[in-house]
């Protein structure tokens, strides 16, 4: 009984599900988002969850929120008005980008458009050096005019961004002074919210970070408002992209680290759910009304990146985006969601998002003003949704609008029934979907048929034994709550904050009482921000980010937590070496002159959680009787076949249910094609299993 409530909260770009965790049992619910006021999806699922678990909001202990609208305002561009400080001579860094080209030979690329246009970006006099010195005085007048003009001007917010202040962030601390002094505008500076070397990166997360910092900070004061007026008392938390908690006050400061919480809650929930199972690779694959997210899950942590891409041009091209330098849990991302909108290209190929129709007006199938087809019209034609039960039969499905937004849009253009223009669209979304999977761990130098799969998201077990098909992964799991895994996975995610510097060290001149004080500052930023939500030990993660002198990019090497002294530079050197090796085959250190130096140090601090409850995965089981049955479109054989249709809580543990076979819950329905049979597991979960793979 003194259990916390807890409840998650994730808006994603169709569905916002909420998660309550009350009295040792979870209850959930999908409902429809709400653009025009995001807080009161969560306020309608809420009354839903407490209803069911019959308590009020004065019981809730504690909210945790995770949300795509900081990611949804830089991909439509619906940001503040914002001015951009920068040094005299970068004022186009963020339009210049790097010499890179995502596609050398391709004259007509296209790359995003910087988010602050030319006519806002402003560049002062001063310098710092790449060691920290001042090379020129900041210009104090210039800014003071500055000042004037921004606040004349009407700016919703101010970036400010100098060269090297990583390094030595006095330049940028002044600056904000000068400003501060003439507007109440929001000021980010870089040192604070991304404080690492390469100024495009930096200047393009400072620029994202002030866009989005007035519109967020206004949804979470409305959100806290309305919940506090409806009687709760509880902290309101938020998840951010590394998958940790923070503050609304954090949060609502930078706001840039929230671009990717909705997706770090879904891997935090299937890494959960491999410790649970004690399976050691696996990829996770959310697939909600938007988007389909795929993650790589080893040793039960999700891999995680010191930057990320928002907003690609170009599907699968890395660096056709806009570069985010944050702590971020690594993934790939494409707009393959129930609510993706299909079409035929000039080539007559059927092509499927990123455009989503979203909740408003939602697939043709809805029957709230949409009449463009949508994945989610596909599957309903294909039989795999029951229209009369769709989110528990809260949202009635027209099959008819369906199939003449189908016929329209893709079968008539291709001479296609609509039945066969519906196969197709699915197909084609699977095959995305598999080739994102197949890019995403190639580039990570894994076989993505070696790892079990973990399905969740309101659409993924709809598509995920037909991914496995084309994968050839043998095991999918589909856990308990899959419909709403990303809400459950916030109430799974730790209090955490990762604090980074960059500080170029070589070896040669490693310095022991340097690199302590460095690290505690670190440590004393990252604590700090964990402290905000819990009085919980903190466990503390040392990264030194290193390279070969003269390379380009470097990678992540960990570090034991304690003081280091002058003898530990061998000690780096070899598990630099050790890690190199791991990650390009073989180690090049031994040849004269090759210096190997740190570039940044990264304290990721978090609170110390207990492990779940451990269960063997079950192989086997019984029979289940089927009762129910509809006809369901088979892939392997191109037509309509009786599929048993039966209802997950009429399942017991050790159930098994050869396909074909549907397994319907309120927030989705796992489809088992005819090559895997699914076998309910002592917790709930339902574990497919490729017929003949276990012989």
């Amino acid at each position: 009984m003194n259990t916390p409530v807890r409840l998650g909260a994730d808006i994603g770009g169709t569905f916002t599900d909420i998660a309550l965790e009350c009295r040792g049992q979870m209850f959930s619910t999908k409902v429809l988002t709400n653009y025009a006021a995001p807080e009161q999806a969560i306020l309608d699922g809420i009354d839903v969850v407490l209803a069911d678990a019959e308590i009020t909001l004065a019981d809730l202990d504690i909210v945790i929120h995770g949300t795509t609208l900081a990611t949804n305002a830089l991909i439509e561009r619906r940001g503040a008005k914002t001015a951009f400080v920068t040094t005299e001579g970068f004022r186009d860094t963020i339009e210049m980008r790097t010499e890179n080209r995502f596609a050398q030979y391709d004259l007509n690329m296209v790359l995003p458009k910087p988010l602050i246009p030319r006519e806002h970006r402003f560049a002062i006099k001063g310098r710092i050096g790449a060691q920290g010195q001042e090379l020129a005085p900041l210009d104090e007048a210039a800014l003071e005019t500055l000042a004037d003009q921004i606040a004349a001007q009407g700016f919703g917010a101010v970036a400010i961004g100098f060269i090297h202040s990583y390094m030595n962030p006095a330049h940028e601390q002044r600056a904000r002074e000068i400003i501060a002094a003439k507007t109440a505008v929001p000021i980010s500076i870089s040192a604070e919210v991304s404080p690492q070397m390469r100024e495009f990166e930096r200047f393009n997360t400072v620029c994202a970070n002030a866009y989005v910092r007035p519109q967020m900070a206004d949804y979470l004061t409305r959100l806290q408002a309305r919940l506090k007026a409806l009687s709760a008392t509880c902290p309101v938390f938020m998840i951010h992209s590394g998958g940790g908690l923070i503050s609304v006050e954090t949060a609502s400061e930078f706001p840039v680290r929230l671009v990717e919480s909705g997706p770090a809650g879904g891997a935090i929930f299937a890494a959960d759910v491999a410790q649970k199972f004690g399976l050691q690779k696996v990829v996770s694959y959310d697939m909600g009304g938007t988007t389909a997210k795929i993650c790589l899950i080893e040793d039960y942590a999700p891999k995680t990146a010191r930057s990320f891409e928002v907003a690609r041009t170009t599907r699968f091209a890395k660096g056709s985006g806009m570069p985010i330098s944050i702590p971020v849990i690594e993934m790939i991302e494409i707009g393959a969601g129930g609510g993706s909108l299909a079409w035929v290209d000039a080539m007559g190929r059927i092509q499927t998002g990123p455009e989503s129709a979203g909740s408003e007006p939602g697939p043709a199938c809805y029957q709230r003003g949409g009449t463009h087809p949508a994945i989610t019209d596909a599957d309903l034609l294909l039989g795999k949704l029951d229209a009369d039960n769709f989110a528990g039969g809260a949202i009635k499905l027209s099959i008819d609008a369906a199939s003449a937004a189908i016929l329209r849009d893709v079968g008539d253009k291709l001479g296609l029934d609509a039945t066969s223009a519906a196969f197709g669209i699915c197909e084609v979304v699977d095959e995305n979907m598999a080739n994102a999977a197949r890019v995403h761990a190639v580039e990570n130098g894994k076989n993505i048929s070696d790892n079990v799969m973990i399905a969740f998201g309101g659409a993924a077990p709809l598509h995920a034994a037909r991914l496995c098909e084309k994968l050839g992964i043998d095991q999918c799991l589909i856990p308990v709550g899959a419909g709403v895994g990303s809400a459950i996975g916030f109430l799974k995610a730790p209090f955490g904050y990762e604090a980074l510097a960059s500080n170029i060290l070589p070896l040669s001149a490693f310095n022991a009482a340097t690199v302590n004080i460095l690290i505690a500052g670190l440590k004393v930023t990252a604590t700090g921000f964990v402290r905000a939500g819990t009085s919980a030990p903190i466990h503390s993660e040392i990264t030194a980010f290193m390279r070969y002198v003269g390379q380009g990019w470097e990678i992540p090497v960990t570090l034991p937590d304690r003081a280091f002294t002058d003898a530990d530079v061998e000690m780096l050197r070899s598990n630099f070496c050790e890690n190199y090796a791991r990650f390009f085959g073989r180690a090049i250190a031994g040849l004269d002159g090759l210096e190997i130096e740190i570039v940044t140090w990264s304290v990721k601090a978090q609170d110390q959680r207990a492990k779940p409850d451990q269960f063997a995965l079950s192989l086997d089981g019984i029979q289940a009787a089927q009762i129910l049955s509809r006809p369901v479109f088979d892939p392997s054989r191109g037509a309509f076949i009786d599929t048993a249709i039966l209802n997950r809580s009429d399942l017991t543990p050790g159930a098994r249910i050869p396909g074909p076979a549907i397994i319907v819950e309120r927030e989705t329905s796992t489809v088992v094609t005819a090559p895997f049979d699914v076998v309910m597991q002592s917790d709930g979960s339902l574990l497919l299993i490729r017929k003949g793979a276990m012989q």
